[in-house]
């Protein structure tokens, strides 16, 4: 009962402190109004910087074909490579095609509608309605809400039972790479937080910054899953090493990443238990829930993982598992650590 207790009490206090740092747009924005000695103007759209106004037309084309491409050349360049160490068989391949295929053409779907039909009715004669907020204040407002958002999204599916066997495909593949980044279970993403902030901070007007932090979150999201170790440089060579402390303490990296997918905690280097954030690795470190070793997991996976079959694990609880003792069967065992 008093570790329940302590558990509890630092979740109110994370939540507590999480609410405090979403204030910091809302300030940032009031004290841009004030250092310029400018009114708020609600009813004026916040001109945009001349250089970002050009750039617009190659981050749609990055937001719509060009992380896709980059997902390809990454996913082609890993297998040719034989990075995935032929663990990639038949039924991990249906997984990973499936759920991108899902996050691609299907989800959008749920999206569309809820942009479409509910946010119309829930935000009547708001549309456009926060279009006057200055482009970096909005970016800072949007970077913060939809990655702390997703940090705990994220974290209360490792710490809540009832809710990890919705999260458990992602961490079921025993191989970390592009492939699997996109990996979950249907419902998980259907129900994924940001996908929803994010249409909502659209049609209230900051379309724009959205775009751009939706580019740079999936660059560095496909980076920290990708089996390619593009941050060992940072590690290796002394004159790098004051970037490596910056880069490994604000985003994602493949290292701290790659420790959120290890099988065990044993060796000092896996830390399942943490490292949950998603483009920036800040929240672990303020929240306490981080490590940081510069290594890599030597296995990647779960250990009560049976290769459960590819539809059970994509639409559980609709659909369950044929094999004996998984966690994802009709009366499976109890979540095991």
């Amino acid at each position: 009962m008093a570790q329940d207790s302590s558990i509890n009490h630092k979740l109110l206090k994370d939540i507590g402190i999480s609410l405090l740092i979403c204030a910091l747009p809302v300030l940032s924005i009031l004290i841009y109004y004030q250092v310029n000695q400018q009114p708020i103007a609600r009813s004026v759209p916040a001109p945009l910087p001349k250089f970002i106004e050009a750039s617009v037309p190659y981050f749609e084309y990055l937001k719509t074909w060009g992380v896709l491409f980059l997902m390809v050349a990454i996913g082609l360049l890993e297998f040719f490579s034989g990075l995935y160490e032929q663990k990639w068989n038949g039924n991990e391949k249906k997984i990973d095609i499936a759920s991108l295929v899902f996050i691609i053409v299907i989800a959008p779907a749920f999206v569309y509608l809820f942009s479409a039909k509910a946010l119309p009715f829930l935000l009547s004669g708001l549309e456009n309605s926060y279009s006057w907020i200055p482009f970096w204040n909005g970016v800072f407002l949007i970077a913060i809400a939809d990655d702390l958002t997703q940090y705990w999204y994220h974290r209360l599916h490792h710490q809540i039972p009832a809710l990890w066997r919705f999260h458990r495909t992602h961490h079921a593949a025993p191989y970390m790479g592009i492939a699997m980044a996109t990996r979950q279970n249907f419902i998980y993403t259907v129900f994924f937080s940001q996908f929803y902030l994010v249409a909502t901070l659209v049609y209230l007007g900051l379309g724009l910054p959205v775009l751009f932090v939706t580019v740079f979150k999936s660059i560095v999201v496909l980076s920290a899953h990708s089996s390619i170790p593009w941050d060992k440089p940072f590690y290796k060579y002394k004159i790098l090493h004051p970037i490596a402390w910056v880069l490994e303490r604000l985003i994602s990296t493949p290292a701290t990443h790659h420790a959120h997918h290890a099988d065990t905690t044993d060796d000092g280097v896996g830390y399942y238990k943490g490292n949950f954030g998603n483009m920036f690795f800040i929240w672990d470190l303020i929240f306490g829930t981080g490590i940081i070793t510069r290594q890599y997991p030597a296995s990647y996976g779960i250990k009560s993982y049976k290769s459960e079959e590819w539809y059970a694990q994509l639409l559980w609880p609709i659909l369950k598992s044929t094999r004996e003792g998984s966690e994802l069967a009709k009366n499976g065992p109890e979540v095991e650590e």
